[in-house]
């Protein structure tokens, strides 16, 4: 009861701090209702969508480092939430984006009551379809829920209040983020595939053995270690002053500055993991890709907070800089250029943990993990054409002359599955975070989602973990995720176009209806998530211990 309501009064004092702000420098009469519930419902479903973002891409973060059963999940999530919310407070670069580089409110004329009908149409709809897919443990991209929606209610609105509906749409901006989506998620498989096979091939399933690590673990652990500071430090903090003095160094070699500084670094922290294992021996060999994972881990929550805060903020903290544009007689490109404060930004990192650490979020981890398993048996649902063509892909795959590349899985002292070994949970963490800040300093919101899943999939792909066990769920699992972006996609730009409508043509009332089918929605969705929750549990049991239920029958 007292957590609730000290988030209840933080919230309302939030909605009172924005309205004060907005009365500030300007006459209270010339807001219009429809402008005051506007800012109101913002700032509630800007809080809203942050935990939802939170909620479904806290897979992203830390399911190498629970698959592998190095931390428990909770330990992973309070660890990342520092990385998430010091990513969140140095990600204006990417808000720009989302806020101004997809949809341009000056093609409505200054119509402002049109523009935020667009930006809560955005959050009306991403609420209740991240809740959808983390329900059922589906990850899914808040960057294309993102750009789909503000697509199809820019489009769906500009059509029928006869604006030119085309001129409202950023065709460049939108084509470009698209093209960085695809673009990163061929870079990550690719990477990923590579890297696991060359690293798996050189240490096998020795992933702590010294006389292995000796031989292998510094030029492996270092150019993952060299990857992950050039491309964190270099491009995903480029901001920072120390950043760009070093930058600034590496660009007086214009031609082969940035190859020779991984290099450098490269033999730096081969040479530091080499005297590790010789002066530690033992411990340092068990706690070599542990240790590397938990850094690549920390590296990606700081680069999912600069990345996925355009995702939930951008929508928001625009409608409410529009609404004081509006008092204070600024114009719309002025207030789109504007920056987004500090604190702001610190504030929605902190929402994304809040989310992080729900129980849906949970279902979002362990089916990510469980996807890319090496396990024989995992609990998992997939529709049954998934699986019908992961079975009819697998048969026509020649079998491998060695069954699997990956370790015989174990349990940890705690009992639990190990999915992946630390090698693997490296490669996947060290490999998405690289992409991710990378495209973070372009200033491009790429999908954290895709990116990580792609990871993970290519990795397992490179230990063969598709030919033992349950492959054809684990592959159907895989194409039933793939398929469900795609229809992510249509779903935000169809409903956001007619939410968008709903809004301007009926007002207050629409904004109340629409909430109440957001609400309803969500209930139904509850229901029967959980049921499939426990299904799966129940057929995952029958697989694993068939003879006790054939004797049930009999």
């Amino acid at each position: 009861m007292g957590a609730s309501d000290s988030f209840g009064s933080r919230t309302g004092s939030i909605i009172c701090t924005a309205l004060t702000i907005l009365a500030e420098n300007g006459d209270p009469g010339v807001l219009t209702p429809f402008m005051y519930m506007a800012v109101v419902l913002a700032v509630v479903m800007l809080i809203w969508d942050t935990v939802e973002v939170g909620r479904n891409d806290a897979a992203n973060i830390v399911n190498s480092v629970f698959g592998a059963r190095i931390f428990t999940r909770r330990a992973a999530v309070r660890l990342a939430a520092i990385g998430v919310v010091l990513g969140a407070t140095f990600s204006s670069d990417v808000i720009e984006t989302a806020r101004s580089g997809i949809f341009d409110p000056q093609s409505f004329e200054n119509d402002i009551e049109a523009v935020l009908a667009v930006y809560l149409s955005v959050y009306i709809v991403d609420t209740v379809l991240l809740y959808t897919y983390s329900a059922f443990g589906m990850p899914v991209s808040t960057t294309m829920t993102l750009v789909f929606s503000l697509l199809g209610g820019s489009l769906f609105l500009g059509a029928v209040t006869s604006q030119n509906s085309l001129e409202a749409v950023e065709w460049y901006g939108v084509s470009k983020v698209l093209l960085a989506i695809v673009c990163s998620i061929v870079l990550s498989g690719f990477m990923g595939f590579v890297l696991q096979r060359a690293a798996r091939g050189a240490i096998g399933d020795k992933w702590s053995s010294l006389p292995t690590l000796l031989l292998h673990g510094g030029w492996i652990g270092g150019g993952l270690m060299a990857g992950l500071a050039y491309f964190m430090l270099i491009k995903g903090m480029k901001n920072l002053g120390f950043v760009k003095v070093f930058t600034k160094f590496i660009q007086s070699f214009p031609y082969y500055g940035p190859i020779l500084t991984i290099v450098v670094l490269w033999i730096f922290f081969a040479i530091l993991i080499h005297l590790s294992l010789v002066i530690f021996r033992k411990r340092a060999a068990e706690l070599l890709f542990p240790t590397l994972t938990v850094l690549g881990m920390l590296g990606m929550a700081f680069a999912f907070g600069q990345n996925d805060l355009a995702n939930c903020a951008a929508p928001g903290l625009a409608s409410l800089k529009l609404v004081h544009g509006h008092y204070t007689n600024t114009s719309v490109a002025e207030i789109t250029r504007a920056m987004i404060p500090r604190w702001a930004l610190f504030g929605c990192g902190v929402l994304l943990v809040m989310g992080m650490m729900t129980e849906h979020a949970q279902r979002v981890t362990r089916a990510e993990v469980r996807t890319g398993s090496a396990g024989h048996h995992v609990k998992l649902w997939a529709p049954r054409w998934c699986i019908g063509l992961a079975s009819a892909i697998l048969s026509r795959r020649p079998q491998p002359v060695m069954p699997s590349l990956a370790p015989v899985v174990t349990k940890n002292v705690r009992g639990k599955t190990m999915h992946y070994d630390p090698l693997r949970a490296c490669v996947i963490v060290c490999v998405s975070a690289c992409v991710i800040a990378t495209a973070s300093a372009l200033a491009f919101p790429v999908s954290t989602t895709y990116v990580a899943f792609a990871a993970v999939v290519a990795t397992g792909m490179a230990d063969r973990i598709f030919v033992r066990g349950d492959a054809a769920l684990k592959l159907g699992r895989s194409i039933w995720v793939v398929f469900s972006w795609f229809a992510a996609a249509v779903l935000a730009t169809v409903c956001a176009g007619f939410v968008a409508i709903t809004v301007y043509y009926i007002g207050v009332a629409g904004m109340a209806i629409c909430i109440a089918l957001n609400l309803l929605v969500r209930g139904y969705v509850k229901r029967r998530s959980d049921a499939q929750e426990e299904r799966v549990r129940q057929e995952a049991r029958e697989r694993m211990h068939p003879e006790e239920y054939s004797l049930e029958e009999e």
